[in-house]
């Protein structure tokens, strides 16, 4: 079983090498390696061309923006499972790829998705994100899984839609509740760490940015029909309380 991982960037001179490094050092996988920058002016095109003997596909051009990106992998891509990693974070271990490729071998599980921890610029952990199993009702509560952790078979973005831009930086929610809640594809929570990710989003660098995002998760919910949006809305934040603990 092969997997495509999609790594998209745009100028990450200090963070690409580590995760392609953590890239490159899975074991024991069938890997298929997209890496889609969006036209990077720093050293980011240096570093990566050091890799290109382990990189299966890249290219480098203006995009829409990161979910734009993201689409342009997704459709490049060959594997039977498809993933993102994006340029600033990076795999927990040198397993987790392995570990989802053991958990997509049940051909009753069609996406995955598991924890992850936030780190500061220093590496120090400032939040764990453990995310729980999907019921039926799950994303009526304000449930998310952690988008940096999900997989998906190939074929269902082919079947129910790539990344919608129209949705902002929501984008990766409205894909999962497109999938999970709205189609009820069978998803499959993994209790392990698989994802370092660096502290800090667009969607959360102000309160315009946070507004928007507001905005695009409700307009998610009631597109993907959660059953009281509202309440979702006000419960989802509640979720995450409990990752600063």
């Amino acid at each position: 079983m092969k997997i495509s991982l999609v790594t998209v960037v745009y100028n990450a001179q200090n963070t690409i090498a580590r995760c392609i490094e953590s890239v490159i050092n899975q074991k024991n996988i069938d890997l298929e390696y997209i890496i889609i920058d969006g036209g990077s002016t720093d050293n980011t095109l240096q570093i990566i061309a050091q890799y290109k003997s382990v990189i299966s596909f890249f290219i480098s051009e203006p995009d829409k923006g990161i979910y734009d990106a993201m689409n342009k992998g997704i459709k490049m891509a060959t594997g039977n499972i498809v993933g993102i990693l994006n340029a600033d974070d990076h795999f927990a271990d040198d397993l987790v790829l392995y570990s989802v490729i053991q958990a997509f071998t049940n051909p009753e599980i069609d996406v995955l998705y598991g924890n992850l921890n936030f780190v500061d610029a220093n590496d120090k952990i400032v939040r764990k994100w453990h995310a729980k199993k999907c019921g039926n009702n799950s994303f009526n509560r304000g449930f998310m899984p952690p988008h940096p952790t999900f997989y998906s078979r190939r074929q269902l973005f082919e079947k129910l839609g790539f990344y919608e831009l129209g949705y902002g930086s929501a984008a990766d929610y409205e894909l999962m509740v497109r999938f999970m809640h709205k189609h009820k594809v069978r998803s499959f929570y993994l209790n392990k760490i698989m994802v370092i990710m660096r502290a800090g989003g667009v969607s959360n660098k102000n309160l315009k940015n946070r507004l928007q995002a507001w905005k695009h998760d409700l307009k998610a919910m009631r597109e993907n029909k959660i059953a009281f949006p509202l309440l979702a809305m006000m419960l989802k934040p509640l979720q995450k309380i409990n990752q600063f603990f």
